[in-house]
């Protein structure tokens, strides 16, 4: 029997990469989003899941946000998705789904964490305070996957992806994240000849990034090559610093003003870079360099300007 995937958050940035892999695979594929059905409401839920019966449910559903939107509304990043995340599991395995793909975030572990960050390294330490609540609700959901695995035997994992972008994303500045959010105020500057770009925090924090083609590529990758309780990191194993990715953004956008660094906004957590041994084991390796997602991405942007 051919599997049948449903992608939840099909409108979104990885849903959206992952439906389109699975599409041009020849796969039956059904996304789902928002405007489609609530999510956090077990009873719609329910009624969805049961009409579609998919045999493989990949979770990429998700309230999300930047610093500053995680840091206001703590109430609904966390109880959204536990929501979320609860009642796709509920019915999953209420419908007998064969295999399912919870995707995570690495928020999941501590502020301070050691650097690469193993696997092993979750709930060692306080988490980052600006996203404790979406964090919180991520780790719930690894947990809940390894429960439904001991308690059931189901063939279900959790992936725990480094910061995702790429076209389709959000690019709104008061709730996207730090490359949208990017690439938004560079090119608004172009166009109005700004003489000068305001970047948030000290610069200096350090992150990691993944195109979402290529972890729309480690998730099918891992449906066929990984059965295992603990979660596994998905990332380039490269990060870089913030004021060098403004840099980079304002070089491909090709504005020439200065970037101004406003300090009276938090940086979030120092320093934030996966340890992805395990996934090389498996034998993937993301393909996109930065600058290549980059400058598609920044390409997307240009070419949709309702987003």
């Amino acid at each position: 029997m051919h599997p049948k995937f449903l992608v939840a958050g099909s409108s979104g940035l990885v849903g959206n990469a992952v439906v389109k892999k699975l599409q041009n695979l020849g796969h039956t594929v059904i996304g789902i989003s928002s405007k489609d059905v609530d999510l956090r409401d077990l009873v719609k839920t329910r009624a969805v899941l049961s009409q579609i019966k998919p045999t493989i449910v990949i979770d990429a559903a998700a309230k999300v946000g930047g610093i500053k939107f995680n840091n206001d509304f703590p109430v609904d990043f966390l109880l959204d998705n536990l929501k979320i995340q609860n009642n796709l599991m509920q019915i999953s395995h209420e419908i007998k789904v064969q295999k399912f793909v919870f995707l995570g975030s690495s928020c999941i572990y501590p502020r301070n964490s050691l650097q690469p960050i193993k696997e092993e390294f979750i709930m060692t330490g306080p988490l980052e305070q600006t996203n404790s609540a979406y964090a919180l609700a991520k780790i719930t959901g690894v947990e809940l996957v390894k429960s439904y695995r001991k308690q059931y035997n189901h063939q279900w994992i959790s992936l725990m992806p480094t910061n995702v972008y790429g076209p389709n994303d959000n690019f709104h500045l008061n709730t996207s994240h730090v490359i949208p959010a990017l690439i938004n105020k560079f090119v608004q500057a172009k166009r109005e000849n700004s003489d000068k770009v305001e970047v948030w925090g000290s610069g200096k924090a350090c992150r990691e990034f993944i195109y979402s083609d290529d972890l729309a590529d480690a998730i099918l990758f891992c449906l066929e090559n990984y059965n295992d309780n603990s979660h596994l990191n998905i990332g380039t194993g490269k990060d870089i610093s913030i004021i060098d990715l403004a840099k980079l953004i304002s070089k491909i956008v090709g504005f020439n003003g200065e970037i101004e660094l406003n300090t009276k906004y938090p940086d979030g957590t120092p320093r934030k870079l996966l340890d992805i041994n395990k996934l090389t084991q498996l034998g993937f390796t993301a393909k996109t360099s930065l600058e290549e997602g980059l400058r598609s991405t920044v390409n997307w942007y240009i070419g949709n300007p309702k987003e």
